[in-house]
């Protein structure tokens, strides 16, 4: 089973879910796929055994083969690609942006005259590990790099099948999040009872709903703000998973890099009723359809 945890806006509390989550059951593999900032590792530090360079492929134009005809311009959908057509006076040129090409392939599979070929381009690095029973996987997004949704899609292919994986996605509604819970069986959505955290919230419910992930709510900082986002929940049906209150100790014991499972065991007691909900909440959707 592969539970994501997301939110709609960053500094909810969604890595602390997370690893609390993740240290609270057997037999569990988490996911850092916030990738430009990932930070479960602070908190699980886990030996890391394993570090891999991630690549993504980009074009390189053999303009000797080149006649400038502009097909890889056309077919390229993200505009990584521009060609200025030659004259009598000027040869023609390709310009690759590499910060805007996906690695689809297309450019190099559809040119007329073969003549582009892939290299790859290196986007940061996936590093393995793990501590006590769980499997620990991160990817580390190199500095300057545009695009996050590559290397996601590499860090989860580590995926271990014969475990509950729990991964960490980055904050908000766009491509990064997307990418990081496509292919869950539950999305676990991290807000707090504020304007802003019921606006963001409202668009992550979109995003699950588009994507038909089953989804619950966890309400961090929940005796801060209104009731509007419980008031929210009760009408769209959608169920509250668990509350954290605002409290100085849980926010001392995150600064000093400690989860609040190993600090206090009713937390514990806690994320393992979450999980049997979550479990519940499948089975009932599972046997819907």
């Amino acid at each position: 089973m592969i539970i994501s945890i997301a939110s709609g806006k960053g500094g909810t509390g969604k890595t602390t879910v997370a690893v609390n989550l993740a240290l609270s059951l057997k037999n569990i593999q988490l996911l850092d796929c916030d990738v430009e900032e990932p930070n479960a590792h602070l908190f699980i530090q886990p030996r890391i055994k394993e570090e891999l360079k991630a690549y993504i492929p980009v074009p390189e134009v053999n303009e000797a083969k080149c006649n400038y005809c502009g097909k890889c311009r056309e077919v390229c959908a993200y505009h990584a690609i521009a060609v200025l057509p030659g004259n009598e006076c000027k040869k023609g040129n390709v310009l690759i942006f590499p910060h805007l090409c996906h690695g689809c392939g297309a450019c190099s599979l559809l040119c007329p005259q073969s003549a582009i070929k892939e290299v790859n381009k290196e986007i940061g690095v996936i590093e393995i590990g793990e501590k006590d029973n769980i499997q620990f996987v991160h990817g580390c997004l190199n500095i300057g790099e545009a695009m996050s949704p590559p290397l996601i899609r590499q860090v989860k292919k580590y995926i271990n099948p014969t475990r509950t994986v729990i991964i960490d996605a980055p904050p908000g509604t766009s491509c990064p999040v997307i990418t990081a819970v496509k292919g869950s069986d539950f999305c676990v959505l991290v807000t707090e009872p504020t304007p802003f955290g019921l606006n963001d919230l409202i668009l992550a419910v979109e995003v699950l709903r588009k994507l038909q992930i089953p989804f619950g709510v966890f309400i961090n900082r929940s005796d801060i703000g209104d009731g509007k986002v419980d008031n929210y929940c009760e009408e769209e049906n959608i169920p509250i998973l668990m509350k954290i209150p605002f409290s100085r100790e849980i926010a001392v014991s995150y600064s000093e890099g400690v989860p609040i499972v190993k600090k206090d065991s009713l937390y514990q007691d806690k994320f393992i009723n979450m999980y049997i909900n979550i479990c519940t909440i499948i089975n009932e959707a599972n046997s819907r359809h």
